[in-house]
């Protein structure tokens, strides 16, 4: 935007005189260094933003806990999607102070929409992927798990970043049952301008707005304090998340320009923008925190990669065949958009191996039509139903949640938070399937005492919290690997040279709620490389363990 397209409104008269303002001072967070109460609590931990008292446009910090609201791992254990709340919102109240000494009017129109939106957030899926990854890998001390609910909430930020600039992409009017961002702030000014400029103005603010949460994000990890030797590992990660969620949702707008329709294009971007994103990176960045060897931080995200590949082809029939009522968002959305999802691409793919060109006929007529009729929609139903895609991918991913739940289930983990991790992830995939592997002795079968009905049992309706409305599935992060690992245990004479691992604590880790724990650590303290994982197409396509599913 040019600044001669952004004007004010002052009274008639000479224009006001141009002349430099100083800023005020940005305030200090001043850490509370009192003692620590028995659960590992601080004894003071009120900041500037909370001494100034609360206002009606600011989110109010936490009160209680130490540092970035941090009130002990028992605490967090307990309900850690309200523990990565309130270290957003002491973190949000921080920014927003900083934000109005900048400048009061892009504090009221951008930052504090940002915040909200990042507030009003969702399950919190990631986040809790990762705090429980950690916890499983054996990390338990003061500085992991407070390290844990930073990246927690700089991931939720980063999906406030995707979400703001998806709705702006997809063209999509509403977000969470409310006006999207670049909606809501183009209607605030629309009165004073031309409808068509307004939205363009909102479209724009919406990218700002992006952006100011993704360096938010950047801002929470680059003031962490890591646990020793995880430094690297833990900023490489957070790095290759950023770049793959990027490539992810490039490659799905690539995808609708060119109208690619290859059934291989499809699980690259759903891989980049479900397995890896959403799943996969989490549990990646819990573990570096815990400092898990390669072994164990390879089986997780070989785990995690099936799982998030299931919720991906689950959400593409969920996107067609679901109802309104039941996902809060529109049937077909991904139909209207042109969206080659994995379920629409094997479609096309078998229709064109039979020579059925009715069904290609109403594929191309159908994808990209942004007005299409519940009459047409029902016609690409019945072509998804008829060509055996629809079978296909639903028994796929049944058949990689249990691939996924094999693997995650050969791993000696800490019961602490083997048996959390366990069902978030069989939640977030949908269910457990019929015949997946029974859990193993040692992991807790049910939540350790005290865990919240936090997470559900079984897979909401709707998309991953922060996925995009009306979009094929969430973003996932991470390039696709070249290469397929073999079993449950990946090599790491396999992976990729370059990526160090932290090395694992020294021994196992107690946990208050489920005593000693069980895991394994590899004695040597060099640090060990990141194995390589499965391409998408080999997740799609691996006979070999679909049959022993």
């Amino acid at each position: 935007m040019r600044p001669t397209q952004a004007t004010d409104h002052h009274e008639a008269g000479a224009p006001p005189a141009f002349r430099l303002v100083a800023l005020a001072r940005s305030p200090v967070r001043v850490r509370s260094g009192g003692p620590r109460g028995s659960d590992g609590s601080h004894g003071s931990c009120e900041s500037d933003a909370a001494r100034s008292g609360p206002s009606a446009d600011r989110p109010e910090p936490d009160r209680c806990g130490g540092p970035d609201g941090f009130a002990g791992v028992r605490a967090a254990d307990r309900d850690v999607r309200a523990a990565v709340s309130r270290v957003l919102d002491q973190e949000l109240a921080e920014r927003l102070e900083r934000s109005r000494a900048v400048d009061p009017v892009f504090a009221d129109d951008l930052a504090l929409r940002v915040a909200h939106f990042t507030q009003r957030g969702g399950k919190r899926v990631r986040s809790q992927l990762l705090w429980w990854a950690m916890r499983a890998c054996g990390g338990g001390d003061d500085t992991s798990a407070l390290a844990a609910l930073r990246l927690g909430a700089a991931v939720e930020l980063l999906q406030t970043c995707a979400l703001v600039q998806d709705d702006v992409m997809d063209r999509s009017p509403r977000r969470r049952g409310r006006p999207a961002l670049h909606a809501d702030i183009g209607a605030q000014y629309g009165a004073a301008v031309a409808p068509d400029r307004a939205g363009r103005f909102g479209e724009a603010a919406a990218v700002l707005a992006g952006d100011l949460a993704l360096a938010w994000a950047d801002d929470l990890v680059a003031g962490t304090a890591l646990p020793a030797g995880t430094g690297h590992l833990v900023r490489r990660l957070w790095g290759d998340l950023r770049t793959e969620m990027v490539a992810g949702q490039y490659l799905d707008l690539q995808g609708q320009i060119t109208g690619s329709r290859s059934l291989s294009r499809a699980l690259r971007s759903a891989c980049l923008k479900s397995a890896l994103y959403s799943v996969e990176r989490p549990l990646a960045l819990g573990a570096a925190l815990a400092g898990a060897d390669g072994a164990t931080t390879g089986a997780l995200c070989s785990a995690g990669r099936r799982i998030g590949m299931a919720f991906q082809l689950r959400d593409d029939v969920g996107d067609v065949f679901s109802d309104d009522e039941g996902t809060g968002r529109p049937a077909g959305g991904d139909i209207r958009e042109g969206k080659s999802t994995c379920l629409t691409a094997l479609a096309r793919a078998r229709a064109e191996a039979a020579g059925d060109r009715l069904a290609l006929t109403v594929l191309d007529r159908a994808l990209g039509k942004h007005d299409l009729s519940p009459a047409g929609l029902e016609e690409v139903r019945d072509i998804l139903r008829r060509t055996g895609a629809l079978a296909t991918v639903e028994a796929k991913a049944g058949r990689l949640v249990a691939q996924g739940l094999r693997r995650f289930d050969a791993v000696p983990l800490d019961p602490a938070g083997a048996g959390p991790l366990r069902e978030l992830l069989v939640a977030a995939a949908g269910g457990t399937p019929a015949g997946s592997a029974a859990r193993p002795e040692g992991t807790p079968a049910t939540r350790p005492a005290g865990r919240p009905e936090a997470t559900p049992a079984t897979r909401p309706a709707g998309r991953f919290e922060g996925t995009p409305a009306t979009r094929p599935a969430a973003r996932a992060q991470g390039s696709p690997a070249n290469g397929a690992t073999a079993g449950p245990h990946p090599s790491t004479a396999n992976a990729p040279a370059g990526r160090p691992h932290a090395s694992p604590p020294g021994g196992p880790t107690a946990s208050p709620a489920t005593g000693p724990a069980t895991r394994v650590t590899a004695p040597a303290p060099a640090p060990a490389p990141a194995p390589q994982h499965d391409t998408p197409l080999s997740l799609f396509a691996s006979h070999s363990e679909d049959s022993r599913a």
